[in-house]
């Protein structure tokens, strides 16, 4: 069994819609080519892939989505955990990510 554990640092950023707005941040272009390459049978909807994630002490389990825009995965960073790291758009954060397989 492969061990799919990645730390990586990324920037918040928001995207915008016509009901609504998301937080995300991008999952480096390298990891997510390992991702893709080892979790083609567990792709979801949308290409998704569940993962578990870790920002500062707040753990929480998720799904990342394949973004052709962003050249990689996005990974989505709900209120909770924002409000619980005190982090906003244009922070940076050390992310630790964990693929179950």
């Amino acid at each position: 069994m492969i061990d799919l554990d990645f730390t990586f640092h990324s920037e918040i950023w928001l995207w915008q819609a016509e009901k609504g707005a998301w937080h995300f941040l991008d999952v480096p272009v390298d990891i997510s080519e390992d991702i893709k390459a080892f979790t083609k049978h567990l792709a979801r909807g949308f290409r998704s892939v569940k993962v578990d994630v870790q920002i500062g002490e707040t753990r929480w389990k998720t799904s990342i989505f394949p973004s052709k825009d962003r050249g990689g995965y996005i990974l989505p960073i709900k209120a909770s955990v924002r409000s619980a790291e005190n982090i906003s758009v244009g922070d940076k954060v050390d992310v630790s990510l964990n693929v179950p397989t």
